[in-house]
């Protein structure tokens, strides 16, 4: 419906062979998942965020809910809820910024700190890759561009750090504003910033399977890096525990074959969205949370 939304969608219904579409009526946002085998008395986690929380791509979809969010019931909240025997509220939605946090995302998707009632024992978090549009778009611009170029950096030379700057003036003090209200309405739980894993290798890229130019590459690696350490400064600062994910997701980048990679390509995706993590990579960031759990 709005922002960064239409272009997941948009992505995801090649994905998925047009199984979600604008006109599906979106159903009751919060899903509970683990919540429904485990007992009252069992931990409760919930879990925010935006498309690669929501795990958009990744069959099968969380039953009853909302359509436009692409909440997969094989999402890292479900697999560390199910190991852990949580109760699970898991309101992450594709599409979403941090401005979703406040506001409804869609009719029938409300803001997401609304799940926050109550005590929460845990609360998992990833998001900021979506405000400004500002990833979605860097890697649009750098797609349309690289084969002008294919082995030199085209995208560098047309945007210099356009995108660099988005980061650090606008989706910065975004996050921290989630995040400090975030540790507001859930004052002690501990809570789980997640870090967005590597979506390109270091150096060269796999252009056309993902179409960056090999100069291109460390270009949008550093715009990545600069945005990791900003959910990591914002989430600290609020008293968050932040979760790296860019040390254990070296060598599982969109560039490697399938039961190596943790993200999907851009051409030839098979287990999530284009650019979004697989199971693998979702079972990963799992893992890394469970290791951060106090």
């Amino acid at each position: 419906m709005r922002r960064a939304a239409a272009v997941v969608l948009a992505l995801v219904v090649s994905v998925l062979g047009g199984c979600a579409t604008a006109t599906d009526e979106p159903q009751p946002s919060t899903s509970m998942s683990a919540a429904d085998s485990s007992p009252v008395s069992a931990p409760r986690q919930v879990n925010l965020g935006d498309s690669y929380s929501a795990a958009a791509g990744v069959q099968p979809l969380v039953e009853d809910s909302p359509v436009l969010c692409l909440r997969s019931s094989r999402n890292f909240a479900h697999l560390l809820a199910a190991a852990r025997g949580y109760r699970l509220d898991d309101v992450s939605c594709s599409g979403a910024d941090t401005a979703d946090f406040f506001t409804d995302q869609y009719a029938g998707v409300p803001a997401q700190l609304d799940a926050l009632t109550g005590t929460p024992d845990v609360v998992t978090v990833m998001i900021g890759g979506n405000d400004s549009a500002v990833y979605t778009t860097a890697i649009r611009a750098c797609s349309d561009v690289a084969a002008t170029d294919p082995s030199g950096s085209p995208c560098r030379a047309a945007h210099g750090p356009e995108y660099i700057d988005i980061v650090r003036e606008r989706t910065y003090p975004s996050l921290v504003r989630a995040f400090e209200a975030v540790r507001a309405k859930a004052p002690d739980a501990q809570v789980l910033a997640v870090g967005y894993p590597w979506i390109l290798p270091a150096q060269t890229g796999c252009y056309p399977t993902m179409r960056v130019a090999s100069g291109d590459v460390p270009y949008l690696r550093e715009l990545q890096a600069v945005l990791n350490r900003s959910v990591q400064r914002a989430a600290e600062q609020a008293g968050a525990t932040y979760v790296n994910m860019s040390g254990v997701s070296e060598g599982h980048d969109a560039c490697e074959p399938v039961g190596t990679r943790w993200i999907e390509p851009q051409t030839g995706a098979t287990g999530a969205a284009p650019a979004h993590p697989n199971e693998l990579g979702q079972q990963a960031i799992a893992d890394q949370l469970a290791a951060a759990l106090r």
